[in-house]
């Protein structure tokens, strides 16, 4: 059987490698005095830069370069810079094989290293674990472990090695997941399941059906989608098993099982086939629903722009008659105006322009194109409220919409929207909350004959748009309009870790213990500095009967530099006395808090 490969060929080539960080670079080569004298026992130049190579990796990245493995140029010179010898001596000092092994068990025994052997290999792999529980992606595992290894001093093995480790740590981890995702399954459940994967005929299994895209933006599509979610609902998985593993594993199967066929997901053992399935369906019943309030809201965006297309449609076709009927009745009132001027007959005025039969007929037409659907869209969205009623009911009984008290009202009238449809009602009922309705919907809504039905759902259901967006409504079994406590630690595991003392912080979780440590570091710290100072081993601070004397900084910023400075502060604005005055004015009661 071929090993598990867990890197690929790049990412070995990137875990042993230098970063080009100067930051880095620069603490990788620091050497203290006791470093500079272990390397000056060394008499040749090219052992005295070639053990110092060896130091500052095993100490740094934690891996010695070796034949297959150049050090970073950067770092050679550096260090030989330090040494004041030759860059070029790494070639000569890399040609003998064992005199460098001579100074790495030096450097061992110096650095205080341990070899990685198996008892630290299952230490090791016990302590990967949990993060393979929440990752397989190799890298990141490999960093981990070079992080685990540097941190107890153990010798960097070879690269075969710690992906065999790897290997190890993701087949358990991967065991333990399968084991989670099956281990409430019933019978029947798995019975279920393996329904999924048959198909009759030419038709696709009934998997193959689950995850169909949802295809044109139509009341139909919806309907199907709400099919599907009607079906994964049958299954009657048990409440939260897609939670007893990680996210990132639940997603990473959930996409591979995706990718495959239903004949290659047969192929596999019982326990990986179950847990492959339970997670697409999942993973499946998310996206469903995620989909279907898409299509909801696009149906609705649709509904919106064709009453406003039509609105102006309309406009447009009547621009003209408004037009003329605006220069009509400007004739018709200047001749009023003229008529009582010289008090002549005003109704002889107005037959003088037109006849009077065509002066009635001429204000009905202005009453039509003066009606309020002729200016407002919303009078006309109701128009297409057959659309809307096609999925709507069905919609609202299998989403389950939960609010936060911002949008409690909203949520009432979802659900009494939900009960007009499921007992028929035709009306809407008096107490229907209203409280949630903009003013401008209210003046279709809510008429003087009571609470119209076809702009109420219209209404609701426009609302609900938004909610869903600012978080102020979740819904159940949605990725993306997820509760915002699903983002966090369940409140039962938290109490537990906070019980048990592991939770993952870095510092402790109890107040009194972490100011206890803090308290003790400081202590420590202060004895270190008095007995530093009692000794005159302070660096730069001089103790006397005088006094303390530091000694000043030395200017870092070359003398060349100073003619650019002055051109820089030369740019700068100068600012007016005004802000400056009362920047003053308002520092003054300041000035008796100076040191």
């Amino acid at each position: 059987m071929p090993r598990r490969q867990i890197l690929s060929s790049e990412e070995k080539e990137r875990l042993l490698i230098v970063p080009d960080d100067d930051v880095f670079q620069t603490r990788m080569c620091f050497l203290s005095e006791h470093d500079l004298a272990l390397i000056n026992k060394h008499r040749r130049p090219a052992n005295r830069l070639g053990f110092a190579v060896l130091l500052c990796y095993l100490r740094g990245p934690g891996f010695p370069p070796d034949k297959s493995i150049s050090p970073h140029d950067c770092v050679v010179f550096r260090l030989a810079a330090h040494l004041k010898v030759q860059s070029d001596l790494w070639a000569e000092y890399a040609s003998r094989e064992v005199t460098r092994w001579e100074h790495l068990a030096e450097l061992y025994r110096y650095l205080e290293l341990s070899p990685f052997n198996r008892a630290l290999q299952k230490t090791c792999i016990r302590h990967l674990y949990p993060h393979a529980m929440r990752t397989d992606r190799g890298f990141l595992l490999a960093e981990e472990m070079l992080s685990w290894l540097h941190n107890n001093k153990v010798i960097f093995p070879s690269v075969e090695v710690i992906e065999r480790t790897l290997a190890e740590a993701t087949t358990l981890a991967d065991r333990a997941v399968f084991s989670a995702l099956t281990a409430q399954l019933e019978p029947g459940h798995k019975a279920a399941l393996d329904r999924l994967l048959v198909s009759e005929g030419e038709q696709p299994s009934r998997l193959a059906w689950l995850l169909q895209p949802p295809g044109k933006i139509n009341g139909k599509n919806v309907l199907q989608h709400i099919d599907r979610l009607n079906a994964i609902e049958s299954l009657a998985l048990p409440d939260g098993i897609a939670l007893s593993v990680h996210q990132n594993r639940l997603l990473k199967l959930a996409r591979e099982g995706r990718k495959m066929s239903s004949r290659d997901l047969a192929r596999f053992t019982d326990v990986r086939r179950y847990a492959s399935l339970v997670c697409i369906i999942s993973e499946a019943r998310s996206t469903l629903t995620d989909e279907v309030i898409d299509l909801h809201e696009r149906i609705l965006s649709s509904l919106f722009s064709r009453a406003k297309r039509t609105q102006a449609e309309r406009l447009q076709q009547t621009g003209k008659l408004i037009q003329s009927k605006l220069k009509q009745y400007v004739t018709v009132g200047q001749a009023l105006l003229n008529a009582r001027e010289s008090g002549e007959d005003p109704w002889a005025a107005i037959e003088d322009v037109l006849p009077w039969q065509e002066f009635i007929n001429s204000v009905e037409e202005t009453r039509f194109l003066s009606r309020k659907d002729n200016f407002d869209p919303l009078h006309l969205i109701t128009e297409k409220y057959s659309t809307l009623r096609k999925y709507a009911p069905r919609m609202l009984s299998v989403l389950q919409f939960r609010a936060a008290p911002a949008a409690m009202q909203l949520s009432d009238a979802l659900d009494t929207v939900r009960d007009m449809y499921r007992k028929q009602l035709r009306k809407v009922p008096p107490s229907a909350p209203i409280g949630f309705i903009p003013e401008s919907w209210r003046k279709v809504v809510i008429t003087p004959t009571g609470i119209d039905r076809k702009y109420y759902e219209f209404c609701v259901l426009n609302e609900l748009k938004g909610a869903l967006r600012s978080g102020d409504i979740w819904v159940k079994g949605s990725r993306r309009y997820r509760n915002f406590d699903d983002y966090l630690i369940p409140s039962d595991d938290f109490e537990k870790s906070l019980r048990d003392n592991q939770l993952p912080l870095a510092v402790p979780a109890d107040c009194h213990e972490y100011i206890k440590s803090r308290l003790t570091l400081l202590a420590s710290r202060l004895e270190e500095v008095n007995a530093m100072a009692l000794a005159g081993d302070l660096p730069d601070v001089d103790i006397s009967d005088k006094g303390v004397k530091i000694t000043p900084l030395d200017n870092s910023v070359p003398s060349a530099a100073s003619p650019f400075g002055d051109l820089v502060y030369g740019m700068l604005p100068h600012p007016k006395r005004g802000p400056l005055g009362k920047r003053n004015l308002w520092s003054l009661p300041f000035l008796q808090h100076r040191f």
